[in-house]
């Protein structure tokens, strides 16, 4: 498919957005309804931000594991509350061969059950506190729609699981873990992203309290990047988890759970996408550069690719037999953050040509200087990702003082809307049926005064409200 074909993004964002995916050679389809291949490319791209993020996992003290892919039915069942909120989406398995199972088995939509089951015979005593367990896996929820690495039936995530001797300090693991995702969504993918808590009508279930990452899309919808979730000890008394504290009482530990998933590679995608293509921040990029060369250059080509080995710096080398003007173009639509040409006219005055995939700005420099222009340049390109994405943000985030002129910018802007509520979750519903925004999260670092815009009541708190992927 030609480059050219990708669809205008203020034209048909949703088009855009799938073309992106398959131009880019990031997913392709099968024949696995609801699931996709993620190809080479978008695997590396995962295979980054695992890496990243499992070292920053590793030194807050966590450690893998892994839990069966099955759960039984009975094993399910056991938090009545968890289980209701994903009975819709899970899938079952009710055959083994050509027998029929005794109990069925539902394909893990999430890991609770497993690591409660798991921890009531390894904690025994407070010295076995806190267990900080993190799995890398699959998970499956049958989704009716689903879009690639939005929503897709089999997700690749990572789920984290701890139990803690105290409530305080399962709280203190469940903000931290939020600020784990918080930095490395900013400081990694050049995403800018608003935090807070859920409501009790959009939490986690099972869960006393969850914590929502919220990333803003180009279009002004909202994706939820990661959550981060304190369950108290629900999970932990439903599975009769008890240890001997150190006065010799029995006592019942407390629980948290977080998870991200490659839902964020579709939050690169629609944060710093264009109607070129892909656009990958340097520091989650598995290729840096994309070398070009035009004419005999392979002397320079290969000190060239000494130099970038060296320096430790990715590369690839586009040597296929394609024009310059199609390489260039398939250059952009990957997404690498930058493209060097490599000329043998640039050359002949000790010149290499140096384009900037953010901007697409280039620049001719002296090739002695080109590993400190790039390193310079990669700096620069992951910090202005970032700002432009926050400038964009901040520019689609509206005050709303009353509802008609909150169903005004819901229908006029796109974009979060921040509010005066009452905490009533019929204002909640409300606002949901009248205009399809959701609550994304509670905003808890902005003074309160004045009434509900909803229904005139004193307002408790205030809240972001949005639509969503």
């Amino acid at each position: 498919m030609e480059v050219k074909e990708i669809t205008n993004r203020d034209t048909d964002f949703a088009k855009w957005y799938t073309d992106v995916c398959m131009k880019a050679d990031l997913v392709d389809y099968s024949g696995v309804k609801g699931s996709m291949i993620i190809r080479p490319l978008g695997y590396a791209i995962w295979e980054n931000m695992q890496s990243v993020m499992d070292r920053m996992f590793k030194e807050t003290g966590h450690e893998n594991v892994q839990m069966p892919m099955f759960i039984p039915e009975s094993l399910l069942n056991v938090e009545k509350e968890h289980v209701a909120g994903f009975a819709p989406e899970v899938a079952w398995v009710t055959h083994g061969g050509s027998e029929k199972l005794e109990e069925r088995m539902c394909v893990r939509p999430t890991s609770e059950v497993l690591f409660c089951e798991h921890y009531k015979k390894i904690i025994k005593t407070y010295r076995d506190l806190p267990k900080l367990y993190n799995q890398w896996c699959t998970i499956v929820r049958w989704e009716k729609t689903t879009r690639p690495f939005l929503r897709s039936r089999e997700i690749l995530w990572q789920e984290g699981h701890t139990m803690h001797r105290t409530s305080e300090e399962a709280m203190a693991e469940t903000l931290r873990m939020f600020n784990v995702y918080k930095t490395f969504q900013e400081d990694y993918l050049a995403i800018p992203v608003i935090t807070g808590k859920k409501t009790d009508k959009e939490k986690f279930a099972g869960a006393e309290v969850t914590y929502t990452i919220e990333a803003m899309m180009y279009d002004g919808y909202a994706l939820q990047n990661g959550t981060s979730h304190y369950f108290g000890n629900h999970f932990a008394d439903a599975f009769g988890i008890k240890f001997t504290d150190a006065d010799n009482t029995l006592k019942v530990p407390y629980q948290t759970s977080w998870g991200a998933s490659t839902r964020m590679i579709g939050a690169i995608i629609m944060v710093h996408g264009d109607d070129h293509g892909l656009v990958l921040p340097p520091k989650i990029a598995p290729t840096k550069v994309i070398i070009i060369p035009i004419g005999d250059v392979q002397d320079k080509l290969r000190e060239l690719e000494n130099n970038l080995k060296d320096n430790n710096i990715t590369y690839k080398v586009d040597d296929s037999n394609k024009s310059p003007g199609y390489k260039f173009a398939d250059a952009e639509v990957k997404g690498y953050p930058i493209r060097i040409e490599l000329g043998k006219r640039d050359l002949e005055n000790n010149n290499v040509t140096v384009v900037r995939r953010d901007t697409l700005e280039k620049q001719v420099i002296e090739y002695n200087n080109i590993i400190p222009t790039i390193n310079e340049l990669l700096e620069v390109i992951q910090k202005d990702m970032y700002e432009r994405a926050k400038k964009r943000r901040d520019s689609m985030i509206y005050n709303a003082n009353t509802y008609d002129e909150l169903k005004d910018i819901a229908k006029n802007k796109p974009g979060f809307i921040k509010i005066n509520w009452c905490g009533n979750e019929a204002c909640e519903n409300k606002i949901k049926e009248d205009t399809t925004l959701k609550s994304r999260c509670l905003i808890e670092d902005e003074e309160v005064t004045g009434n509900c815009v909803v229904c005139g009541k004193k307002a408790v708190t205030r809240l972001y409200i949005g639509k969503q992927y």
